[in-house]
């Protein structure tokens, strides 16, 4: 019961648009633009796809104030790399007004993003947040939105018809056995789809989690694994978040070059103490 308790507290509205979104959806951005390139379609499917769309003047949002150190940072950039072209263009499509109000989640980046013969597969189990992810999407027909345990949906969902996909996941990672779960989780959907490109997010908050997480994936035999982390602070002992990073299970080609590019900016602007720091490694080569 204490699981299932901690594992529904989460509440994603506390850090719309903070540092940690920003390296996520540059990412994601990437992916699909580059997904993009070919006219076959593909399938997007977010594991953990959270409410959609979060106002950054409600109660959760201006109590922590993360996304003044992330999104607002950046969105109105006169020296704006190209990499962040389609992300930030993705979040001006919510905030038509000029005026940052909304920060829109992966799933709505993707909804932005993709084309009319993409598709969209989308879990969230949040009892709050699936009714407020259903209804962002009861009118987009390439979409389906479930209330499920997102893990699930790499066994039950996978491989698309079309071969080709984008698999992101994203767990609060308030219980410690998420940090196991991904590995399961993308080794069941490797075995499936091992053509697809598997995005994974994670937390920087105690240095030997992560770690163990990179050991495991090792262990799993899967090549073709880049690791791209944004640090806000040095590692600690301390609670709370220093890091995030993201894990992608066959990139695109020119993912790594994309963000060797751009991560230099990202730390610049985000964190102009000149703290932290930045990764772009591969934890398995080809």
């Amino acid at each position: 019961m204490e699981t299932l308790q901690a594992m529904l507290s989460y509440r994603h509205s506390f850090h719309a648009g903070n540092h940690a979104d920003v390296l996520k959806h540059t990412v994601q951005s990437l992916i699909i633009e580059s997904l993009k390139e070919k006219e076959k379609p593909f399938l997007y499917l977010d594991t953990h796809a959270g409410a959609g769309r979060y106002k950054l003047s409600s109660e959760h949002a201006e109590r922590t104030g993360e996304y003044l150190e992330g999104i607002a940072r950046i969105w109105q950039h006169d020296d704006l790399p190209a990499e962040l072209e389609a992300y930030i263009g993705a979040v001006k499509a919510y905030n038509h007004s000029g005026q940052l109000r909304y920060y829109p989640g992966s799933p709505l980046i993707a909804r932005q993003l993709l084309r009319e013969q993409d598709s969209l597969q989308l879990t969230e189990l949040h009892p709050s947040d699936f009714p407020l992810l259903r209804s962002e999407f009861q009118k987009d027909n390439r979409a389906r939105v479930e209330r499920a345990d997102g893990y699930t949906q790499l066994k039950s969902k996978l491989p698309p018809a079309s071969r080709r996909g984008l698999i992101l996941i994203d767990p609060p990672y308030e219980i410690k056995t998420d940090y196991q779960a991904v590995v399961t989780g993308i080794n069941d959907g490797y075995k499936r789809f091992a053509t697809g490109t598997y995005a994974l997010w994670y937390p920087v908050v105690m240095r030997q989690q992560i770690k163990r997480m990179l050991r495991e994936l090792e262990e799993t035999g899967i090549r073709r694994i880049l690791q791209i982390e944004l640090a806000v602070l040095p590692d600690s002992d301390r609670r709370g978040m220093t890091a995030s990073g993201m894990i992608v299970i066959n990139p695109p080609w020119k993912l790594e070059q994309q963000m060797a590019n751009v991560l230099p900016w990202l730390h610049k602007t985000l964190v102009p103490s000149g703290n932290g720091s930045t990764t772009l490694s591969w934890v398995v080569p080809e």
